[in-house]
């Protein structure tokens, strides 16, 4: 079975270290059209394999100004194919094309403004010559001398040269950064590059990724047996009823209930893949092994593996248990799969820890199967949607794998788990009934490692504080927080005050998460 990058017109993403370069896939892929991230010094080999029908070059920390600065091959510049340069990509694409780039000017980092000085094929119904236009900068040096054939097609106050094109080669490039929602048409633009001047008809759908998929699955497993860690998260349970379409009885889940999981979940898990699919399910009961190891310790990093490594020998001992299970199937996404191999080595690499997209130990002698390695979540939802899978788990918030532990900081206790459980609960089905459930990207209560004094009725009381969480968000890279009608928060407050015993406080977190930050949780 071929693979899915050579059934489709595609788009190869040259990654040059920025934290944001997984959007500018994301914004690709939303146009109908396969996107692949490599890093730049992969870039060569991946652009011979891929026979991409255009490039981009991704914004980075770097500056070409340094010696063995990060740069694309030159085959990319030479195989008449368009070429899109974002931020540094556009400080190389001039640097290796002729042109010159200086530091020691103006930074710009933030807002900015462009006025947009030519018409071109990449403004088409969507930026008009004279206008000014918000866009999002982060950059220190900048372009001072444009390469031969090509010319300006924007300003900015603090970069001159903000826009540049070689509109007889299909040379674009932009100081700003397209892929952000702080650039508010940037979509726009990245679709007339793809679209209007790379000329690709957007093929790719996730009906077509569920056939080819499958086709994948079959062939890879042939006759074998597989084992897939099922967490009741989208990620896992997508995979498991996709890999179980493919292949049947063949495929027997193992879902580990750690003592981490939320309200009822175990129940809601069960329920729905043994009693509705009727997938072969182990239920493991390890709430003690799990919260053994973990007494004591409060660094989130190191919870985060100590959760990895019992998840890891709970299969392995399953997989003896199943017998002649041959694959262990992974829900790993795009995103587990790009921060894996960051080659900057930078706090990236650290994010999905708690999955194992960097192999197995090699005494489980098994292969892995990862349907979905190839997509972002919003994609995984679609695809669930397409399996049929209610929309209780396709579309339920993000729930990271090492579960309650990192919303619990701190040392962890039964105690706080089930303060925790009960008042996620109350807060979760509040927000439900008032309707607004899907109008979040994420939404959950944490335990604080504090407690505080208060007076409840004629009683003094030093009990454990809860924080809310909610932020919207289009890409899981930046967010916002949720603007509540602050009565609602209220009332939730004074739900879990009244009915979680040993909660006397609730406060509602009201930090953004803006572009260039890691991790939420």
């Amino acid at each position: 079975m071929a693979d899915q990058k050579n059934l489709h017109e595609k788009v190869l993403i040259v990654d040059f270290g920025s934290q944001v370069t997984q959007l500018i896939a994301r914004r690709v892929r939303e146009e109908g059209v396969y996107s692949e991230i490599v890093p730049f010094n992969r870039a060569e080999e991946a652009f011979r394999a891929m026979r991409p029908k255009a490039v981009i070059l991704s914004g980075g920390p770097a500056s070409v100004l340094d010696a063995n600065a990060p740069l694309a091959p030159m085959t990319i510049y030479e195989a008449g194919v368009p070429v899109l340069g974002i931020c540094y990509g556009e400080q190389a694409m001039a640097q290796q094309l002729g042109g010159k780039v200086e530091g020691g000017h103006h930074r710009e980092f933030g807002r900015a403004e462009v006025t947009v000085t030519e018409d071109s094929p990449l403004f088409e119904n969507v930026w008009t010559k004279g206008e000014k236009y918000p866009v999002w900068m982060s950059h220190g040096d900048r372009v001072t001398r444009l390469p031969e054939g090509f010319r300006v097609l924007g300003t900015s106050p603090n970069a001159p040269i903000a826009i540049i094109a070689d509109e007889r080669r299909r040379f674009y490039a932009t100081q700003f950064h397209l892929e952000v929602v702080h650039t508010p048409h940037g979509a726009a633009l990245l679709r007339n590059f793809v679209r209007r001047i790379a000329g690709l008809k957007g093929d790719w759908t996730m009906r077509a990724f569920k056939e080819e998929a499958i086709a994948r699955i079959r062939a890879q497993v042939g006759k074998g047996r597989v084992i897939c860690g099922l967490s009741g998260g989208v990620d896992s349970s997508v995979a498991a009823v996709l890999i179980h379409e493919a292949i049947g009885d063949q495929l027997t889940c193992v879902f580990v209930d750690h003592g981490l999981l939320r309200l009822g979940e175990a129940q809601k898990v069960v329920a729905l893949f043994r009693g509705h699919y009727n997938i072969p399910l182990v239920h493991v009961e390890a709430a003690d092994r799990f919260l053994g190891a973990l007494e004591g310790v409060d660094e989130p990093e190191r919870k985060r593996k100590i959760i990895g490594k019992l998840f890891i020998d709970v299969f392995e001992e399953e997989a003896k248990k199943v017998g002649g299970a041959e694959f262990l199937a992974q829900g790993t996404l795009y995103p587990d799969v790009i921060e894996s191999v960051s080659f900057t080595g930078g706090p990236s690499v650290t994010i999905k820890s708690h999955h194992n997209v960097g192999g197995l130990p090699e005494r489980m002698n098994m292969k892995l199967v990862e349907p979905l390695r190839e997509l972002f979540k919003d994609e995984v939802r679609a695809l669930g949607r397409e399996l049929d899978l209610p929309d209780v788990f396709v579309g339920r918030h993000p729930f990271p794998g090492p579960g309650l532990a990192i919303r619990c900081p701190g040392a962890i206790t039964r105690e706080k788990l089930d303060i925790l459980r009960l008042a996620d609960e109350i807060y979760i089905e509040e927000i439900r009934r008032a309707g607004i459930y899907d109008d979040i990207w994420q939404a959950f209560a944490v335990i604080l490692p504090v407690k505080t004094v208060g007076v409840m009725g004629d009683h003094r009381t030093y009990d454990h504080v809860v924080g809310l969480r909610a932020v919207n968000s289009t890409d899981g890279m930046t967010a916002d927080f949720y603007s509540f009608d602050m009565r609602f928060i209220g009332h939730v407050a004074t739900r879990i005050i009244n009915e979680v015993k040993g909660v006397n406080r609730v406060v509602y977190d009201v930090t953004s998460k803006p572009p260039g930050t890691i991790e939420w949780e």
